[in-house]
């Protein structure tokens, strides 16, 4: 004989509610919950984003001409269009100088007033007007002293990074996107086509770039597009070998066949199937390829095959902090600065390996 034991309701929905349905996550939702459980991938990705953004307007907080000035019932904007000093009441037809201590006692006439930036210099601008040689120590005008011409150094490394996370950004974008293309047709096609193209590889990968980079140093005009060119003609290769080898596993998966039979064409396969699954290791490599890129475009300025002088570098601070030992305020801060971004590239390069890693739930 059986016993029917009473409903006591617990764990039921309440009567006339009906249980809610819990919504399944995306492949990109798990992968995005997975990196905010990891605390300093995040933490370092918020930090990372906050520089990014004060470097990218640095125009902003760093500039030596103010926004808006009134000068005898007068209204200027000398951060878009500097005036010359004539028509502030100077004696000059050249652009104002807003360090000269005339302008300074011009301004603090009554109703005459300005608005500038917080720090009021810029990257190549010099203050001819200081009392101390330069390399100068850190003072009330300068936070972190000045370079040996004299030029601010918290304005030289704000702009030296917006330079250098910049070129990193863009020659990340474009190394990636040759990579995967070259990836993508060794790893689908096969054959003859990768055979050959691995050949193309080695060959390629053998030659001397830093002896290229110099001789084309002594040619052509050093520039920021220049350095972007010649490095993205070796900055592919890295990762076309790791799109290739999941090109070659994905390939051959069911739904791969599956989708071949149904009469799709080779890009559309390509496309819609094989390449989301393999990006994978594309985006895990994104951070340490940006640090790879930021050390490059360093050591080139270090050795004076980068960017041309009037461009702010890193590397440039490096190298006057070489020859100029004593001043540890222009070796210090840039030391500092390269190290935390190298550390913050880092920690968000692991969280995003472990949120792309399928085996953590």
């Amino acid at each position: 004989m059986s016993t029917i034991l009473p409903d006591t309701g617990i764990g039921a929905a309440p009567e006339g509610l009906a249980a809610p349905a819990i919504k399944p996550m995306s492949p990109n939702q798990r992968a995005w919950a997975r990196f905010r459980r990891n605390r300093l991938g995040l933490v370092s990705l918020w930090i990372f984003s906050f520089v990014l953004a004060i470097a990218t307007l640095a125009e902003v907080v760093s500039n030596d001409k103010p926004f808006v000035a009134r000068v005898n019932g007068e209204w200027f904007f000398p951060a878009v269009k500097n005036p010359p000093e004539i028509r502030l009441g100077g004696d000059f037809h050249t652009p104002t100088d807003w360090k000269d201590p005339f302008i300074g006692e011009l301004m603090a006439k009554n109703g005459n007033w300005s608005l500038g930036a917080l720090n009021p210099h810029s990257a190549n601008s010099t203050d001819y007007f200081a009392k101390d040689a330069p390399p100068a120590p850190p003072t009330r005008t300068n936070w972190l002293g000045t370079d040996d011409k004299g030029r601010d150094m918290a304005a030289r490394l704000l702009y030296g990074f917006r330079v250098s996370i910049w070129f990193a950004i863009a020659l990340t974008i474009v190394g990636t996107s040759i990579g995967i293309v070259l990836g993508a047709v060794m790893g689908y096609f096969g054959g003859r086509i990768d055979l050959g193209m691995q050949r193309v590889i080695e060959i390629w990968g053998s030659v001397p770039e830093l002896f290229l980079l110099i001789i084309f140093a002594s040619i052509f005009q050093p520039s920021l597009l220049l350095l972007l060119v010649l490095l993205s003609l070796w900055g592919w290769m890295g990762l076309s070998d790791y799109v290739r080898a999941e090109f070659l596993r994905n390939r051959g998966l069911e739904f791969v066949k599956a989708a071949r039979a149904l009469g799709l064409s080779n890009a559309q396969i390509i496309r819609r199937h094989v390449l989301p699954n393999s990006l994978t290791p594309v985006i895990t490599f994104l951070p340490f390829r940006m640090s790879a890129a930021i050390l490059a475009l360093t050591s080139l300025d270090f050795l004076g095959l980068g960017v041309p002088a009037t461009v702010p570098s890193l590397g440039e601070l490096l190298q006057q902090g070489k020859n100029n030992l004593e001043a540890w305020w222009i070796i210090f801060p840039t030391f500092l600065l390269l190290t935390v971004t190298m550390l913050l590239l880092t920690f968000i390069g692991d969280a995003l390996r472990d949120a792309f890693d399928t085996r953590k739930s």
